[in-house]
């Protein structure tokens, strides 16, 4: 769960230093782009049509440079600032836009829309609200791949265990199954393995308080007293090795859209 991060839908505070930090922390020790990446090859490869990328909050664009060589146009919808300063660098051919999704109008009809680890930032009655809305940007026969953590891994049990909070994309799932028939088809939910190892326990310790600070209003902005957060990944992430690894599998909603008759 990214650290404050300014996501599409706008109005949240933001740490951008510490949250760029954090997340190079924690992407340096866990295989969740590579393996990632590779799935989304597979689901690229098997497009039917590879006319429009659609990235709604992209950060810094390291998923959005892997697939953009594969289309023809690229799109972002990336409020932040400093994360659109990083993401032009990145991926300089794309086209990026500053608005909220909400409020977003990106005019595409993409043939693969991401909306990658944004839900934690939405509040969990508004999440079908969002995800029609980025479906009118999906062309017919396109899909929308929607990442969030698994609820039941190791690092979200760490979250509910001081925070209470749980994100379930299977709720999302069964909502849009009665969704528009022109806008909602085929639905599936898939498993990405993912974990984070490190060697010390003070670098373990900031990945762990990087995934337990919480947008308003999920949280006060206070996070918990490091000594129970260090207190608890000695308990629970410590291996036999004397390292220590947390498991993050991730969870991605496929959403296609149907074919136009």
């Amino acid at each position: 769960m990214p650290l404050r991060k300014t996501v599409p839908t706008g109005g949240l505070p933001a740490e951008e230093d510490a949250y760029r930090r954090a997340l190079g922390r924690f992407l340096a020790g866990s295989d969740e782009k590579a393996v990632a990446h590779a799935y989304l090859d597979r689901v690229v490869a098997a497009l039917p049509r590879r006319r429009v990328l659609l990235d709604i909050g992209p950060a810094d664009g390291t998923t959005t440079r892997h697939l953009a060589p594969s289309f023809e146009r690229t799109v972002c919808v990336e409020p932040s600032e400093p994360m659109r300063r990083a993401l032009r660098q990145t991926c300089p051919d794309a086209v990026v836009l500053a608005d909220p999704v909400l409020e977003a109008e990106p005019g595409v009809s993409a043939d693969l829309a991401l909306l990658s680890h944004v839900l934690y930032y939405v509040p969990a009655e508004q999440w079908t609200a969002t995800v029609l809305r980025i479906m009118g940007w999906v062309a017919p026969g396109g899909l929308l791949l929607v990442f969030l953590q698994n609820p039941d891994n190791a690092c979200m049990a760490m979250v509910r265990h001081f925070t209470g909070c749980r994100f379930d994309l299977r709720n999302l799932a069964r909502e849009l199954a009665g969704g528009p028939p022109g806008l909602v088809g085929d639905i599936a939910l898939d498993i990405l393995p993912a974990r984070y190892t490190g060697s010390r326990l003070s670098e373990t310790v900031e990945v762990a308080e990087f995934h337990l600070s919480l947008p308003e209003p999920l949280g006060d902005g206070t996070p918990p007293a490091r000594d129970s957060v260090e207190d608890y990944v000695r308990r629970h992430f410590r291996t036999p090795e004397g390292g220590y690894t947390i498991r993050h599998d991730q969870d991605v909603l496929r959403i296609r859209r149907p074919e136009a008759e």
